[in-house]
């Protein structure tokens, strides 16, 4: 069974380790082995596969079973360009991984190092992990001490770096550029739905009887009634919604009407869409509060493109050569990767329910099925998290 412990669910909040279980079989592999090179620096296998076992996991637990899917039939799924939904999945895993090297490489230009408590609890989760879980499930998953800290190192610096990358850019942002208008609509839909959720097309005459309502609707309005009232009135409701010349929501046609209103208070024509009716009224020309959160978007835009920038760059400055016969060893068909969590009440004298104790009275278990008691913490970390290898 491996587990994480608490110090790595530190850094799972940190953002730079995911608690996870692992389950499954696997041939063995040579950790040590080259993966791939990153300019002069290379990328163990042992680092590659602890990171993919890790992504593999969280896929595996949240979204196969959203997918209503086997986590093998999701792998097999087609994503496109002629590739599997697991192929594509590791080009992902392989790239971002190329993208930590590639950052720490430049780690020095920014002052960016790691202090001697951030590198003592990176030493400290990798060596709890590797305390707490048995040589086959290690084995399965890479986690031993040398690639685990690694892995945590590579996570570290880029989470600083980050926002080295994003500084510096240009925070002032006009009204004009930003500006959003707000505007009042009411949708009349074409399709009814029933207790059950199903739902039901109108016919072409309660259509027209809509369409003859949607013109009521407007033509009162614009006759000084209240527009919320009237639709409440008439069996629907009346919506806010903020946007701009490029917004689509709730719905492309009806912004482009309400985008060329001149004057607040004007009314659009009944749209017509192949869902159903919309009528809209112009608000305001300049939404003070959407304007000034659309600054805030815009700024943030463009630390976000400074940094993919910075590292497109990076990535077209170094050589980048992947060992795809190495690479192929990590085969998500072949080892099954579950997320397991467990965070147990504990009672005064620190005792779980299991009857273990921790060093601070707070429960570090794992069932010993495998399973766990309780999801994560509501703020996305976890006490514990183990593996389990299984044939």
């Amino acid at each position: 069974m491996v587990r994480f412990g608490k110090k790595a669910a530190v850094l799972t909040a940190a953002g730079m380790l995911a608690a996870v279980s692992v389950t499954g079989c696997s041939g063995s592999i040579d950790t040590d082995a080259v993966v791939a090179t990153v300019g002069d620096e290379e990328i163990t296998l042992g680092v590659a596969n602890f990171y993919a076992r890790m992504m593999q996991g969280q896929y595996e637990t949240y979204y196969a079973s959203m997918m209503g899917t086997t986590a093998e039939e999701m792998w097999a799924q087609d994503a496109g360009d002629d590739m599997t939904y697991e192929e594509s999945m590791k080009d992902s895993i392989m790239e971002n991984l190329e993208n930590l090297y590639i950052i720490s490489q430049h780690a020095a230009d920014y002052e960016v190092t790691l202090s001697e408590d951030e590198q003592k609890a990176i030493e400290d989760a990798a060596a709890q992990f590797s305390e707490d879980n048995t040589d086959e499930a290690k084995e399965i998953v890479s986690g031993y001490q040398k690639h685990i800290e690694k892995f945590l190192e590579l996570s570290a610096i880029q989470n600083k770096m980050y926002t080295k990358m994003r500084e510096g850019v240009d925070e002032e942002v006009s009204d004009e550029e930003a500006a959003q208008k707000s505007m009042q609509y009411v949708y009349f839909s074409y399709t009814t739905t029933d207790d059950s959720g199903n739902s039901t097309e109108l016919t072409d005459e309660e259509k027209e009887t809509l369409k003859t309502s949607a013109q009521s609707l407007l033509d009162r309005v614009r006759n000084g009634e209240d527009m919320a009232t009237v639709a409440t009135e008439l069996g629907v409701e009346a919506q806010t919604a903020t946007f701009d010349s490029e917004s689509t929501s709730p719905n492309e046609d009806l912004v482009a009407a309400a985008d060329a209103l001149a004057a607040e208070g004007d009314m659009t024509e009944v749209i017509e869409t192949d869902s159903g009716l919309y009528v809209g009224r112009l608000t305001s020309l300049l939404d003070r509060e959407a304007t000034d959160q659309e600054k805030e978007n815009i700024v943030e835009q463009r630390r976000q493109d400074q940094y993919d920038s910075l590292l497109e760059e990076w990535r077209d400055a170094v050589d980048i050569e992947v060992n795809d016969k190495v690479w192929k060893k990590v085969d998500f068909d072949d080892t099954g990767v579950t997320i397991i969590t467990s965070e147990e009440e504990t009672s005064e004298d620190g005792t779980t329910d299991d009857g273990t104790t921790t060093d601070d009275g707070s429960t570090d278990t794992a069932a010993d099925d495998g399973t766990a008691d309780d999801a994560a913490a509501e703020d996305g970390s976890t006490d514990t998290a183990g593996t389990e290898t299984a044939e």
